[in-house]
């Protein structure tokens, strides 16, 4: 469609292009020619063929982007920073003494802690020690659409100014994402939420105020990045899923030597 707007206004110009009252630098016939059969002809999600011969001023200034082939931790084991855990949990390993940590709970038997170690190294490939082992969800297998109401406005929110300390959490996050293509940038969303930081709570400690006071203050372990997504909430065609009764958990739960759980330390977003 810009394309077709661009060449009516170009008919329909009064002046005579060849003038020498127009600009000629503006002016390529046979590399205007090229561009647009290039256009109509070829396949609109595939990139032009020989973008070098047609604008070589501009294919000079692009930067070609390869993609990045991150190894899986099963192939390359990450450094990963091992934290203090609670009394009641220990880390075990599953590839040597130090690589592929994973938290298990510290009562169980000897026998148990074997059956659940060797459990766990059969199936590896199922945990994810970094972004990049989070594969998500295959387009052949599912996509996911959200249903809007029929009434509906996007909504563009602006982004509040935040200190550098919080800016620089930000940067880290949103770059983490980026490298692993868990996220891509995109400039004409009719969707723009606002992004926050929360702080991360720990326990409590007792700090002194100005008037000599001792204060109970939650200790901040560090800074989680969220994405408001109230407006979107608000036009979305909401499904109603109830939740499960207590006993129909425990029901479930019921005669299963293995209970699992994930951790979303690092998904809420």
């Amino acid at each position: 469609d810009f394309l077709l707007k661009e060449v009516d206004a170009f008919l329909a110009l009064k002046d005579d292009p060849t003038s020498p009252k127009v600009d000629q630098s503006y002016l390529d016939p046979e590399g205007d020619i090229l561009l647009l059969e290039a256009f109509l002809n070829d396949d609109p999600s595939l990139p032009l063929p020989n973008q070098e011969n047609y604008l070589p001023e501009v294919h000079k200034e692009l930067k070609i982007c390869e993609a990045i082939s991150d190894k899986s931790s099963i192939d390359e084991p990450p450094k990963v920073e091992l934290k203090v855990l609670p009394p009641h949990l220990e880390y075990v390993f599953l590839v040597g003494d130090d690589k592929l940590p994973a938290i298990i709970a510290k009562d169980l038997s000897v026998e148990e802690k074997t059956a659940l170690i060797t459990v766990l190294k059969s199936h590896k490939r199922a945990i994810a020690w970094k972004l990049s082992d989070t594969k998500g969800i295959v387009p052949e297998f599912c996509i996911c659409k959200i249903l809007m109401e029929e009434d509906f406005e996007p909504a563009v929110q602006h982004q509040r100014r935040v200190n550098l300390k919080i800016h620089d959490v930000i940067k880290y996050e949103v770059l983490k994402l980026l490298d692993v293509g868990l996220i891509y940038p995109i400039s004409d969303s009719p969707w723009v939420s606002p992004v926050h930081c929360v702080p991360k709570k720990g326990g409590f400690t007792v700090v002194e105020n100005e008037d000599n006071e001792l204060i109970l203050t939650r200790l901040v372990m560090g800074w989680r990045v969220c994405i408001d997504y109230r407006k979107l909430n608000e036009a979305t065609r909401k499904d109603h899923f109830p939740l499960p009764f207590m006993d129909q958990l425990l029901e479930r739960l019921a005669r299963n030597q293995y209970y699992c759980f994930l951790d979303g330390f690092f998904g809420y977003f």
